[in-house]
Order: structure tokens, then C-alpha cells, then sequence
């Protein structure tokens, strides 16, 4: 598409180019953007090395003229929308590029990698821990996915509400806290289980997690108690039925006087799994495969399309795909969330080519990330998932109670299109 661009000469056209998704997976309500922040931090790196280069020229990828463009490569336009931790439906303008054609349509793989999977991933994370309401959900998902995947996975769980990663990578990178607990093999190692408990309590402290379901769950806890006393923090259930178990242990902790000792479960936990257990007495969930597979969603399904460009008289024109069940909406979106006078969200407005009408209530939802090629600072770095945290939060409290449900069922907002009918 470059070369030919080039060759044509229309790849100086300035262009617009929009994310968004067609639908949410079936039963979602909403989904939450995240990746952006992932996204400037290898924009302000992205360049074509010699080794690059040289492997385009003697694969026969492109023609001289467009490895020279691609040698000088270095991004110059604007970038805008949706700031991370925000809620976003079908046809939300979640992010737009504004550029040269060659240079937008050079980033098109790599905006779309970025935020499909992480807002996968924080799309699953909002629907867990909505779902596991004030008690703690701890990402434990690397070991399901590629190395690089488990670090934006759990950057974006963070985002959605999760309090802690076992991704050490992911702690040095974004300042995100971090825990993990002992495996079974740690236990299968020692003689006994009362070996591997005093050496983990030993090595620890009392203040860590006692894997008990290596043997039996009862004598399990019990030693776990008699090894490290009224100061352990939690137990770690991670088979069986949950529920069962999960209020029995807490009745025997009760009876040996760790009232305070915490239970954690784990075993391939989802949203459904979670508020299946909501009545059990569980203090922190561990979630790990469902997680970083989007929970049956593993990709939010966003798509880049040119939505506007200009002519060589510098003109600009709304262009549109019309394919059957792929159409797409010409224009450049602007848009705002509606909220009525207690803060409650009641739709999302978005305009074409000029801002939706709004009032005093309502809250405009794009942002500038990128002026002529720079990066607008405040978006990237831990303090930008710190932020976006919040953002998720407050995205939510806005929302209908309607979108924290499970249930499969109608959209909770509707997307209001100013002139798009």
C-alpha cells in the first residue's frame, strides 16, 4: 500500500484514520480501552533499523524509493482519543490518527495489536472484579501466554480494577504491585508438608500465602496454622469445589484462631466463577488463564479505517466503506458522554466533523495524545496506569448498574450518532 501510494503520489494526502469496534463480544454491555499508554511509549521509538531495511531490500518486500522513505521514518502527525480506563461501545471513536496516508497506514498493525488484546484483556478484568466487588483480584495469567503478552496483560488488569500481578517485569516497568504464592512442586520438594511450610515461613515470614491442597485440604490447614500461627495471611485453595471448601476452611481458621488468616483461591476463575463464590467467605481471588484470554473474548475486535482525506487541493473528503456488514461512517467523530443531573450516564454522543450538542452536565471524551509527532505528556509511564485506574473507576460509577450485571441482555448505552442516523 506504501510503495503504491508513493508511486501514485497520493500518500502525501493528509488522512484520517479511526479505531473503533463494530460490536462488543455476545453478553458484554461495555468494554474498557486499554493499551494506549503502551502504545506512545513505542511510538516515540519507532524507527526502521539498517537490519530492517536491509532484510525489505534483499526479500524484494519494497522498491528503493520506498526504502528510503522508511530510512527517514519518524512519525509527525496527531493522535487523539479515549483516555485508558474508559468505557467505550460499538462505533466509539476510541483513537484516531491524523497524518500523512504513509505514515498512519505504516502504524495500522501495530495500533490495532496493542489495543485489541489489551483491551481484551481489561474488558475481562471490569467484568471480574465488578463481579468480585470490594475483594481483592490478583492477575497470575504469564504463564499462559508469550512473555511480552503477560506484561501488557497485567498492565491492563491493573487498569480494570486488579490490585496486584505476579509479573515481576511488569513491577519494574510500571511501578505496578506485585505477589505471588508457592506452587505445588514447592511442597511435592520437601519431605513432608510441614517441611515445606516451616521453610517457606522460615524464608518469609508469617505474613505470606500456605498452598494447603497439595494432600488434604483439612490437614492442610492445620498445619499450615500449627507452622506459622495467628499471623499467616491466607490459605491458597486451588481445587475441588471452592465453594464448599471455601466455608469449611474459614470455619476451621475461625476454630484455630485465625480469625485474620485470609483464604485466596485460584483454578481457571472467570467472571462467572467469581460471582459464583461471591457467597463464599474469599478474600482474594487468583485469576490467571480466563484473564489474559479476554474470558472468551480474546480480542476487543477493533478495526482502523480512513474515515477522511484530503484532495490535492488540500479539501477534505468523508469517505466510507459500504460493504455489506462492514460498512463503516465517514467523517472525523468528536465525542461526549451524556450525563444527567446526578452524574448518571444516559448515552454516548458522537458528532461528525463538529462536537455533539452537549450542556453543562455532560463530559467530552476525546483527548490529545500526540501533537506533530510529540508525545503530550501525562499518558504514559506508571503514573498513566495509576491514572487510568481511577479513570476505570470513575467510567464505571457513571455507567447504569445495569452494565455491572452478567446477564446477557440489551446494550446499557446507547450509541447516539449526530448525523449518521
Amino acid at each position: 500500500m506504501l510503495q503504491a501510494a508513493l508511486r501514485s503520489g497520493a500518500a502525501h494526502r493528509r488522512s484520517v484514520f479511526e479505531v473503533f469496534t463494530r460490536r462488543l463480544p455476545e453478553g458484554r454491555r461495555y468494554g474498557v480501552l486499554a493499551g494506549t499508554g503502551r502504545l506512545l511509549e513505542g511510538l516515540a521509538d519507532f524507527r526502521f533499523a539498517d537490519d530492517e531495511l536491509a532484510f525489505l531490500d534483499r526479500q524484494g518486500v519494497v522498491d528503493d524509493t520506498t526504502l528510503a522513505w522508511l530510512a527517514d521514518f519518524r512519525f509527525s502527525g496527531n493522535i487523539y482519543g479515549y483516555a485508558e480506563g474508559e468505557a467505550y461501545f460499538p462505533q466509539s471513536p476510541v483513537l484516531q490518527v491524523e497524518s500523512s496516508f504513509a505514515e498512519a497506514c505504516i502504524l495500522e498493525t501495530y495500533i490495532l495489536s496493542i489495543l485489541n488484546y489489551d483491551s481484551a484483556v481489561a474488558s475481562a478484568a471490569s467484568r471480574m472484579t465488578s463481579a468480585a466487588g470490594d475483594r481483592a483480584c490478583v492477575e497470575m495469567g504469564s504463564r499462559r501466554i508469550n512473555e511480552e503478552a503477560a506484561v501488557a496483560a497485567a498492565r491492563a488488569a491493573i487498569i480494570a480494577g486488579f490490585t496486584a500481578t505476579s509479573n515481576l517485569e511488569a513491577g519494574i516497568r510500571y511501578g505496578i504491585p506485585t505477589l505471588g504464592t508457592a506452587a505445588h512442586s514447592f511442597t511435592l520438594l520437601h519431605d513432608s508438608e510441614r517441611d515445606a511450610f516451616q521453610a517457606q515461613v522460615d524464608a518469609l515470614g508469617a505474613d505470606t500465602t500456605l498452598l494447603v491442597d497439595t494432600y488434604e485440604v483439612e490437614q492442610g490447614v492445620r498445619t499450615a496454622v500449627e507452622v506459622a500461627g495467628r499471623a499467616l495471611r491466607n490459605v491458597r485453595l486451588d481445587s475441588g469445589d471452592l465453594v464448599e471448601q471455601a466455608h469449611w476452611v474459614r470455619q476451621l481458621l475461625d476454630e484455630l484462631g485465625n480469625q485474620d488468616t485470609g483464604i485466596m483461591v485460584t483454578s481457571d476463575l472467570d467472571e462467572f466463577a467469581i460471582a459464583y463464590l461471591k457467597s463464599a467467605p474469599v478474600n482474594t481471588y487468583g485469576v490467571g488463564t480466563r484473564l489474559v484470554t479476554g474470558s472468551a473474548a480474546p480480542t476487543a475486535s477493533m478495526v482502523y479505517k480512513l474515515v477522511s482525506r484530503q484532495n490535492d487541493d488540500g479539501e477534505w473528503i468523508d469517505v466510507a466503506k459500504a460493504s455489506t456488514g462492514k460498512a463503516s461512517y465517514g467523517g472525523r467523530k468528536h465525542a461526549a458522554r451524556r450525563l444527567n443531573a446526578h452524574g448518571i450516564a444516559t448515552a454516548e454522543l458522537v458528532g461528525v466533523n463538529q462536537p455533539p450538542a452537549t450542556d453543562a452536565n455532560d463530559r467530552a471524551l476525546m483527548h490529545e495524545f500526540v501533537r506533530d509527532g510529540q508525545i503530550v505528556s501525562g499518558w504514559t509511564g506508571p503514573e498513566a496506569v495509576t491514572r487510568a485506574a481511577q479513570r476505570h473507576r470513575d467510567s464505571l460509577a457513571e455507567l447504569p448498574n445495569v452494565v455491572r450485571r452478567l446477564q446477557p441482555g440489551e446494550a446499557a448505552l446507547s450509541t447516539f450518532v449526530d448525523g449518521m442516523g
